[in-house]
């Protein structure tokens, strides 16, 4: 059936207009950051009169924003890594065997999503103080790791369920066992969900600052959201430099959804076509 030239015009049309309204903030970011702070204020909106890297080159100088960087990125890859890895062996436990207590095995990890972890700050705060973990990133994976495994066992159990059990008579029939069942032939089944909680989960990682602020008081192993705080003053702050920093910390989301956006698109829209 031919679709009909004008609705599709149409379709293109109204596609490209939320696409502008998504980008220009990023836009925008992006050429406030090559502005003055004055530039800023007298013309929020238009492009920079002259172009200037004078905010990187001072945020540079201001903060070890290096530092911050890698922080983040340690603290990310880890926890995703984690996420990926516990999600990935629960799901396909509660997925592909039958036992009379997977239900309840699966309501557990629920809870996770149903319960907010912020609520037992104090609890969280003493027990990593008392573990020694103050201070470490391995403070934050823990606690990032505990809140992205609820929802990857959501998504990748639903995911677990889909192929048909031949696969793995298949497999055991060729003398696999269970792990190369799952490693070599199931996960390659399962990239648009490992992506799809990939992405999710990276993003509440990097862009986190509520628990960097509780557990980091070091400078040096501070995460990028609670770095940039130090950027507002009492009575002003600079925008300009500012805006250059949240330039270059939204690349590594910026470059993560472009390589494993075809992914994520197809664990969004699995089973939305039959």
């Amino acid at each position: 059936m031919k679709t009909n030239p004008i609705l599709r015009a149409s379709h293109y049309i109204i596609a490209g207009v939320f696409a502008l309204i998504s980008l220009y903030p990023l836009v925008l970011m992006l050429l406030s950051s090559f502005k003055t702070n004055i530039d800023i204020f007298k013309n929020p909106m238009g492009p920079p009169k002259t172009w200037s890297a004078g905010s990187y080159r001072k945020l540079l100088d201001q903060l070890p924003y290096f530092d911050y960087f890698g922080n983040s990125l340690t603290v990310s890859i880890v926890s995703i890594a984690l996420i990926l890895l516990f999600g990935t062996f629960a799901s396909f436990y509660i997925a592909r065997y039958r036992f009379r207590w997977n239900p309840f095995l699966f309501f557990f990890f629920l809870l996770g999503m149903m319960i907010p972890i912020k609520l037992g700050i104090v609890p969280l705060f003493m027990l990593m103080k008392n573990l020694g973990l103050m201070n470490t990133g391995t403070s934050l994976i823990l606690v990032y790791t505990a809140i992205g495994i609820p929802m990857a066992v959501l998504i990748l159990t639903g995911f677990f369920r889909t192929p048909p059990k031949e696969l793995e008579e298949a497999g055991r029939i060729d003398g696999r066992s269970d792990l190369r069942i799952l490693l070599h032939i199931l996960v390659p089944l399962m990239r648009p969900a490992l992506g799809t909680v990939m992405i999710m989960n990276f993003i509440t990682v990097w862009n986190d600052f509520f628990f960097p602020l509780i557990f980091i008081q070091e400078e040096a192993k501070k995460t990028i959201p609670v770095g940039m705080l130090t950027l507002f003053s009492e009575y002003s702050a600079d925008w300009s430099v500012l805006f250059a920093g949240l330039t270059l910390s939204s690349l590594p989301m910026i470059v993560l959804f472009a390589v494993a956006s075809k992914q994520f698109m197809e664990g969004m829209t699995a089973g939305a076509v039959k």
